[in-house]
């Protein structure tokens, strides 16, 4: 049985990483603007949970009266570009660190941030291969099949001996149920809650990977 992981509120918590990205945003600012870094860092987190993620930075500098295109452009890049704290969650580590299947990761996003996550995860001796898709260009993000298909290839397996584990039910499971592949869906992070099409959704349903053996074992 080949495993594939999603990364993004699978293997840790993405939040984790976005409050790593807030700080390092605070801190610069705090550094060039003489903005208070508990300040910002309050009002970045507020401006999440009340309206999501599109206009964080900018209502932060409208709010102190500094906005300009290019203090906008510099917060996305230290955004992007700080060295992320994160950790893998602990259910996480117990099973890669007991579980003996080959494994892979396919993780959709900006191929340098994703890449920065999982160096400071520390997780590549886990995979055989990682695979970031947007840098095989956007069109193979997930729910194309492009790089499952890749994994299919190396590994010269068929379908029904592979198993996606991932968490976002727009996406992550539709191509690999309608190939024939199988799919398990954790229930953490943002999508933790979310009803999904059946199409959708995935076969299985864990809460935490201490289930995950469980579930392999009756696929």
């Amino acid at each position: 049985m080949i495993l594939i992981f999603d990364l993004d509120d699978t293997l840790y918590l993405e939040i984790k990483y976005v409050k790593s990205g807030f700080k390092a945003v605070a801190l610069e600012l705090e550094k060039s603007h003489e903005i208070s870094r508990e300040f910002a860092e309050d009002l970045m987190i507020k401006e999440l949970y009340n309206y999501g993620r599109g206009k964080i930075f900018d209502q932060l500098l409208l709010k102190k009266n500094i906005f300009s295109k290019k203090l906008l452009k510099n917060c996305l890049n230290t955004y992007r570009k700080h060295k992320p704290k994160i950790q893998i969650c602990d259910d996480v580590f117990n099973f890669l660190e007991t579980n003996k299947n080959k494994k892979y990761l396919i993780t959709d996003g900006n191929k340098n941030v994703q890449q920065k996550k999982i160096q400071a995860l520390s997780i590549e001796k886990y995979f055989q291969r990682m695979f970031i898709t947007h840098r095989y260009g956007i069109k193979n993000a997930k729910p194309s099949i492009f790089c499952f298909n890749k994994i299919k290839d190396i590994e010269n397996c068929e379908w029904n001996e592979m198993v996606y584990i991932g968490d976002n039910p727009n996406k992550d499971f539709v191509s690999m149920n309608k190939v024939g592949g199988k799919t398990i869906r954790i229930h953490k992070g943002v999508y933790s809650k979310m009803k999904a099409n059946k199409s959708f959704d995935a076969q299985m349903h864990i809460n935490s990977f201490d289930e995950l053996d469980s579930a392999l074992a009756s696929l």
